[in-house]
């Protein structure tokens, strides 16, 4: 089973704010906004979390763009104000990225580990804002930007053939423009159920976890914990840790994959997340 962690949702250049965690511990990314043919766009008006649409909580958020998303990965009906007749839990990628897990073979049985930028939430007055930070909390995260993993999908089946991904009517990488236009599209859906946890479904959103998070306690969001299954020696990219100290590790750069070594401590480390 080879592990793929991968970047999705808000960030500096889609969204310009953290997704957020509620105080229930319920992780919410948002999919990034949209710039898609008018007649594939779903609104974040159509979506919802917890039973409140996600435009309520933009706003309240401070965000002030497109109304329009890229619901990608799409891992929960539930989170769709109308469901979507025959909908499966699929990801999908592109171009560079669609090659770079071309290359590294990535299959059926395959795990993909989804993180983003993540910070703590609190509801007053009807109304949601980023929590402060409390000195005095044991909570290393609460009140600061993070990133952490929110969900997964183990692949069930890579679709490359255009035909076949026409199907999927109500995925993004379904429309016509990436299906005809753009190099190596695909579609991975998820396997019914976890291989090495059957009682698991195949995909998922995960609640927070302290354990979940990347980052390492006081650093900047991107600088992560030393962990030896993401660490240099351990991925199948050439990428450099770039932190300024010995702590932590930071990889620099404009990145969505990072593709671990197949071997137990890649997969050890995965199921720990569960």
């Amino acid at each position: 089973m080879k592990v793929i962690l991968s970047r999705k949702g808000f960030d500096s250049a889609n969204g310009g704010i953290p997704s957020p965690i509620f105080e229930d511990d319920t992780m919410l990314s948002f999919p990034i906004p949209s710039k898609d043919h008018e007649k594939d766009k779903i609104t974040y008006n159509e979506l919802t979390c917890n039973g409140v649409l996600l435009n309520k909580i933009l706003k309240d958020l401070g965000y002030s763009g497109d109304e329009c998303c890229h619901l990608d990965p799409d891992l929960d009906i539930t989170r769709r104000v109308v469901p979507v007749k025959g909908w499966k839990p699929a990801f999908g990628q592109i171009n560079g990225s669609a090659s770079h897990l071309l290359k590294n073979k990535i299959d059926k049985g395959d795990l993909f580990l989804f993180f983003g930028n993540f910070r703590h939430v609190v509801e007053s007055n009807g109304k949601y804002k980023f929590a402060r930070r409390n000195k005095n909390s044991e909570e290393p995260y609460y009140g600061r930007e993070m990133q952490a993993i929110w969900g997964y999908l183990q692949v069930g089946k890579v679709i490359s053939k255009a035909e076949e991904q026409k199907k999927f009517l109500w995925h993004p990488h379904a429309c016509e423009k990436r299906i005809s236009e753009e190099k190596n599209n695909l579609i991975f859906t998820a396997a019914e159920h976890l291989s090495f946890a059957p009682d698991m479904s195949g995909c998922g959103i995960f609640s927070y976890n302290e354990k979940r998070v990347l980052s390492m306690p006081g650093k900047t969001k991107a600088t992560w914990k030393k962990e030896k299954a993401y660490d240099v020696d351990n991925i199948n990219e050439k990428h450099k840790n770039s932190a300024k100290d010995s702590e932590g590790i930071y990889y620099a750069g404009i990145w969505q994959e990072l593709v671990l070594k197949e071997n137990l401590e890649s997969e050890n480390w995965a199921k720990s997340m569960f």
